[in-house]
């Protein structure tokens, strides 16, 4: 993280299809970390960082499900433009978060 990066909200959560990892929100971008974990001894470790976007690349942002709720974040890039869907636990705060960090943002 930068200095004057302040971290907002983070989170152990799942991807639907990067998988299980670490969602961190910050004051200026959003990425998630891969994590691999073994049950039997309770370890946990970081992998790669698999998406890092600053909240500028940020299209959209909205929570969806009835019974498997995930927030859904779209991140444009150059390429592409690419949806993830992150099974957090509360994801109204973190639909409320993005968007609040959005508003604030400035490069």
């Amino acid at each position: 993280m930068e200095s004057d990066e302040k971290r907002i909200t983070q989170e152990d959560c799942s991807e639907d299809s990067l998988g299980p990892g670490i969602l961190t929100l910050t004051n200026k971008r959003i990425a998630f970390d891969k994590t691999s974990g073994r049950i039997i001894d309770f370890s946990k470790k970081f992998g790669q960082t698999v998406l890092e976007a600053n909240l500028n690349q940020i299209t959209e942002v909205a929570k969806e499900g009835r019974l498997i709720k995930k927030v859904r974040i779209k991140v444009k890039t150059d390429e592409s433009e690419k949806t993830y869907k992150f099974g957090v636990y509360n994801t109204g705060k973190w639909e409320k978060d993005v968007k609040e960090a959005i508003s604030k943002y400035s490069p």
